[in-house]
């Protein structure tokens, strides 16, 4: 997590959508901190292409 709260929500984006690019799994920890962050970045977009 980087240490500027202003980055967090960008940072949780990037990080999704890495995850969704790429088919990577995520485990329940993580799927419940992506879950806590997203609910403090409302109205943040996750844009991502699938990988070939």
């Amino acid at each position: 997590m980087p240490p500027a709260p202003s980055a967090r929500c960008r940072y949780a984006a990037e990080w999704t959508a890495t995850k969704l690019r790429w088919g990577l799994s995520v485990d329940p920890a993580e799927a419940d901190a992506l879950q806590a962050l997203a609910a403090e970045c409302r109205g943040a977009t996750v844009e991502f292409e699938p990988s070939a």
